[in-house]
């Protein structure tokens, strides 16, 4: 590799491009948080109401029906996708959908630790599977945007009406950013970290009223450790749905998500963040397209993401996308933007609401430099 002269360039004025965690609000610092709930019980009158706060802006914001509970749980979203399965399935046949690495993971713990023997459908990276194959029957697990592969469902048209299964959907990547047809879900769990650029080790888990039915009338074959359990004698603890969660949280943590909450309010909602994550896409897009080396994993552009956008490199491996990477972040241009460890040799550049379409438009004669030294 030959490091040439950096291009004589503006850089990005934020270059935080990570997809988890991402780029914090504009505006953001941390003397902006509150912090009258540090240092004091999560489980004191002061914590709870900010607990509760966090989730009622997560209704308002994220628009979830009146009738959907929304809880604050442990270990990121993975801990949320988690506590669905272990709490919701086997009382039907289960489908997995599984088309990039953290599907696969939910196609795991079904196969080899829940034991279960799902149907599973998979497609490649940059694909999706035939979704008019699955069978709405069963419970069905799927990403809603595929983090690790740029692949998002182009909406829940696929999704039965009628269905006598669970849907839960993964949105870790998609919430703020796309639309979730709330009918057509009855589990979705997400992370601050992600859309929000919050911080790590909460997840959120939001219940439609068939996901509580089911619930309140199956128990699961296999123990729950403590907390997985979502009901007490037959019904739900409906203290995890108003701020009593079911360990001690973060409240800096929480803190930081309110914050992030409220800068999404005061932008104009989920439209306006939407549009923003949408205005992202199509300046990375327009620089792909100006780039005969840069291209898209997902080429249909109906199935791909406005948010984790991932991209190929022509000629590049592992390597050469490793010392794009380091080349970038050793001059503060771009930080974070090396492909996910299990996806094909590329890059991956967040696009969500917060970050700057700008920053990304700036990125362009940096990444030309970067690509030129990495395989010179």
């Amino acid at each position: 590799m030959t490091d040439l002269t950096p291009p004589d360039a503006p850089k990005p004025a934020r270059p935080h491009f990570s997809s988890g965690p991402c780029a914090k609000p504009p505006g953001w610092s941390l003397e902006k948080l509150s912090t009258d709930s540090l240092g004091r019980s999560h489980r004191s009158k002061l914590g709870k109401a900010r607990l509760k706060l966090c989730i009622d802006l997560i209704r308002e914001v994220l628009q979830v029906p009146d009738d959907y509970r929304i809880g604050i749980v442990p270990a990121s979203d993975t801990g949320a996708v988690e506590m669905a399965m272990w709490s919701l399935l086997g009382e039907r046949g289960v489908t997995t959908l599984a088309w990039e690495s953290f599907g696969e993971g939910w196609v795991t713990d079904a196969v080899k630790q829940l034991k279960i023997d799902p149907t599973v459908l998979r497609a490649d990276y940059g694909e999706l599977p035939d979704l008019s194959q699955v069978d709405w029957s069963n419970d069905v697990i799927f990403t809603w945007n595929g983090t690790t592969s740029g692949v998002k469902v182009p909406n829940g048209d696929w999704i039965a009406a009628d269905r006598e299964g669970l849907s839960i959907a993964d949105a870790t990547s998609a919430v703020f950013a796309q639309d979730i047809a709330w009918d057509k879900v009855d589990v979705l769990t997400f992370s601050w970290q992600k859309v929000l650029g919050g911080e790590g080790a909460h997840g959120v888990l939001i219940l439609g009223p068939r996901a509580v039915e089911r619930l309140e009338s199956y128990t699961p074959a296999w123990p729950l450790p403590k907390i997985f359990r979502l009901t007490k004698g037959g019904k739900l603890i409906e203290g995890i749905f108003s701020g009593e969660t079911i360990n001690t949280p973060s409240m800096l943590a929480v803190e930081d998500a309110i914050f992030a909450l409220e800068w999404g309010k005061s932008i104009g909602g989920l439209s306006a963040m939407k549009a923003r994550a949408d205005a992202n896409a199509a300046a990375l897009d327009k620089l792909v397209q100006d780039r005969e080396w840069l291209g898209h994993l997902a080429a249909d552009p109906a199935i791909r993401s406005n948010t984790s956008v991932c991209l190929t490199v022509d000629g590049a491996d592992t390597d050469v996308i490793k010392a794009m990477a380091g080349l970038l972040e050793k001059h503060d241009a771009a930080y974070d933007i090396a492909g996910y460890r299990d996806a094909p040799a590329g890059l991956r550049i967040w696009c969500g609401s917060t970050v700057d379409a700008e920053d990304i438009e700036a990125l362009g004669p940096w990444l030309d430099w970067a690509y030129e030294s990495a395989k010179s």
